[in-house]
Parts: structure tokens; sequence; C-alpha cells
């Protein structure tokens, strides 16, 4: 496949096939379940909803999530639902001046051996399901997981009472995973979320609303991202569904007495969403004037602090069950996704339960925690009001493209270096005796993650 070179040498086998529970059939569930089942271990996934339906928008595919689905067998089909940017435009809320561009296709697929794409979350996810189905991974829809064993052992119970047991379970149960709590309990911390004071919403722009206004069609037509930043705001905007629908999420402050609930599924008032952008550019406000009315869905952005451990005994947490993400650097997916290839590099290398998720633990939670706090860095250069710290932004976005720092990380070249250059699986192979020996209590040889320049 075109932009993807692999050139990783692993025996795909487990040494000893173990009876693993996954707790969650989202994007990190899923993909976790198909790794670990190609690797041939036993496979059990538990889902508490009782029908998977295509929620969410758009979400980026960043190359150090392709290159995994690549090694799953699954980019190819990815690559065919996903749109390939070639650019992300910076640019000024109120007159769309253009303050500079970040290439994006073919030039990072080139340097990362790897594509970048966007697609829609639900069309991803279908993808994984219907691979999960197809390696005959057991799955259990309706059968909600509200704890494991109290001394975290390898057993859950279901909300039925019905306990399951296994060798390991990967909990990947979301940003309201009952298992992140008990771990958290466990360490004596009681685990809540934090309003960052923002809210999104996430509109989808189908294109016979579109075919009357070329301005607009040829938002729809051009594959780049537009990112407008403003006062306490900013937009992202991509088409996705082979330019058959335009994608936009709009970040904006969160409403006086909005619940702080988090959920892709709360719906959003169009007036409220109008009047917050009124003083936008006309491009901006004509584009929402085509968004279906109902459609409109709102968002709560929460932040959760860095947990003390991902792992307990038998137990292990991947995805936002661990390091919930802002939208801000489009690493949410990308991170679940290398939390899974890092599991299936671990359960390849090792029977070892605990040496296998130690050194998980020991290769993600540095790295997944400051991508983590990477995003709310990044929301804060986003949202400056107009003003000197402003324009001391635009301009340093104006000489990125000369080689300089951008405040806005991801388009930064240093920092996409760190998030799409490292490749986990590759890096935990290779390291594997010094991590080993790091979580033994020994550190025998310098730890160098294996990045692609």
């Amino acid at each position: 496949m075109e932009y993807f070179k692999d050139d990783l040498k692993w025996e795909r086998k487990a040494k000893q096939p173990l009876r693993i529970l996954v707790v969650g059939a989202g994007i990190g569930g899923l993909a976790v379940a198909i790794g670990l089942k190609q690797s041939g271990h036993d496979v059990i996934i538990l889902e508490q909803v009782p029908h998977i339906a295509e929620v969410g928008a758009g979400i980026q595919m960043a190359p150090n999530a392709a290159r995994i689905l690549g090694r799953f067998g699954l980019l190819e089909k990815v690559m065919e639902k996903a749109n390939v940017l070639e650019k992300n435009s910076l640019r000024r809320y109120a007159n769309n001046e253009e303050l500079g561009t970040a290439p994006l296709m073919p030039e990072i697929g080139q340097k990362y051996h790897a594509p970048l794409s966007v697609i829609h979350r639900g069309d991803l996810q279908a993808i994984l399901l219907k691979a999960a189905r197809a390696e005959n991974i057991e799955m259990h829809l309706g059968s909600r997981v509200v704890e494991a064993d109290p001394s975290f052992e390898a057993r859950v119970r279901l909300q039925s009472g019905e306990w399951l047991e296994g060798d390991v379970i990967i909990a990947a149960d979301g940003i309201k995973s009952d298992l992140r709590r008990q771990i958290a309990k466990a360490h004596g911390i009681e685990d809540r979320s934090q309003p960052t004071g923002d809210a999104a919403y996430r509109i989808l722009i189908p294109k016979e609303k579109l075919e009357h206004d070329p301005e607009a069609l040829k938002l729809l037509n051009t594959n780049a991202g537009m990112r407008w930043m403003g006062p306490e705001g900013h937009i992202m905007a991509y088409p996705i569904k082979n330019n058959k629908v335009y994608n936009m999420v709009l970040l904006h402050p969160q409403k006086e007495g909005a619940p702080n609930e988090e959920s892709w599924t709360n719906r959003g008032d169009k007036k409220e969403m109008l009047d917050f952008y009124s003083s936008w550019n006309d491009l901006v406000k004509n584009l929402l004037t085509y968004v279906p009315e109902g459609d409109v869905m709102e968002w709560t952005l929460n932040t959760h602090r860095p947990l003390p451990a991902w792992i307990e005994n038998k137990v292990a947490l991947i995805g936002d069950a661990c390091h919930p993400m802002l939208p801000y650097v489009a690493q949410g997916a990308a991170n679940a996704i290398e939390d899974a290839g890092t599991l299936t590099m671990c359960f390849s290398i090792t029977s070892d339960v605990s040496l296998a998720l130690e050194v998980y633990q020991h290769v993600r939670k540095t790295r997944g925690e400051a991508i983590q706090q990477s995003a709310a860095t990044t929301r804060k250069a986003l949202h400056l009001p107009d003003g000197p710290e402003q324009q001391k932004r635009d301009e340093a976005i104006r000489n990125s493209n000369k080689g300089g720092h951008n405040p806005d990380l991801w388009a930064d070249t240093e920092w996409q270096q760190f998030m799409w250059g490292t490749d986990v699986m590759k890096d935990t192979l290779e390291n594997w005796e010094a991590y080993k020996g790091k979580v033994e209590g020994h550190h025998l040889t310098p730890l160098n993650a294996t990045i692609y320049t």
C-alpha cells in the first residue's frame, strides 16, 4: 500500500495462549482484541450496549496509529473510507486570513512510512467490528462490567451479577470507566472529571446542502483541513466520507449551568451556536447556516488527572479509560490504538502477565500523558483573545514554515515527530530486555524509542 512501509520483524505468535477479557468495543477495545486474537490468544469482548451504532464524527488517523492498523491487516480498508488531507490551513477567525499552513500528505506519509487521514469514527469502528467478527472473536453485547475482583485478579462482575474469569482483563470502557474508578480508589483517589470551561459542537453537513454554493462546495471537494482561531474558541473542519460530508468541530465556552456530563450524543442549540460565531468571518457563518435543525451535537470537554497507575495485578486500562484526551492535537483514537499495539507486542513476547502489563505501562504511560498534556497546552494557544499574546502567536505561526516553533502543537514539526514518528511496537520489541530489566528493578542498557525521521 502507498506510503505504508514496514520493516518490523516479529514472531506474531503467543508463547502461550491466554484467555483475555476485553471490556468495551470502542476503537481501543476492538483494536486490542484483534491484535491479540491474531497472535493466538483467546479473546472475549464484553460490551455494555445491546447494539453498536454509528456515533461521533470525524477523527484523525495519524501515522502512529496507521502503521499499527497496517500490521493488523486493516489499513487498506480504513483508507478506502478515509480522506487523505494534503494540508492544514491555520486562519484568523474574523477576516479568514491564512497565517500559515502545515503540509500533510504526501510529505507526512513519506517521512513516517504511514499515511495520515481523517475518517468518520463510525466508519472506523465498523471496520474494526467486521474484522473482529471475521477473526471469530467472542463478543457479548448488553454485558456491562461493573467491577473487577477486589484484588484485581482476572475476574469481572457483570451488572447481572455473573462473574467471568480469564488470565488478563483489559479495560477499554471509555471515559466513564468503572474499572478506572476502581483502580483510582485502590490508590486512595476519587476519580472525578474537571470541566475545562470548553464545550464542542460537532456538526456534519451533507453534500446536498452545499451543492448550490460554489465556495462551500469547493471546501468540501478540497482535501484540506481548516483551523480558524479566535477568542475563547476555534474551529477545525475537513471533508469526510470521501468528500460527501463536511465535518466541523467548533470549540466554544461551556454555557453557564450546562451539565458536565461527557457524551457524544447531547443535543446543542443551533441559535446559540450562530450567536457565538456571529463575529467570525463570512465563510464560517455561511457554512453554519447549512447545519440541519436538530443536528447540532454538543460535547462538554472535561479533563482527568493522570492516574498513579494504569495497571493493577492482572487488570490494565487502555484508551480513554486511562488517558482521556481533549481534541486539540487529534490523538485520542491514535493513542488507544498505540495501547493496542503495545499490548499485542508484549503478549507476543511473553506469557508472563505481570511482566507484560508492567512493560506496557512503562512504554505507554509517560508518552500517553505527555500527549494528553499537549492538548491542554494547545487549547490555550488556540483560544487567545485579540491582543499582544495573540499577535505574538500569529507571528510565530507565520514564521513556523521557515523552521520556527508553531504554538499550535498539532502543526509543530518537532511535536509531530514525537506524536507521529514514535513506533511503540518496534520500540517494545527492540528494547524488550532493557524494559524488562527496568520494570524488574535493574536497568540494563539505555532506552531509545524508535522514531522515524
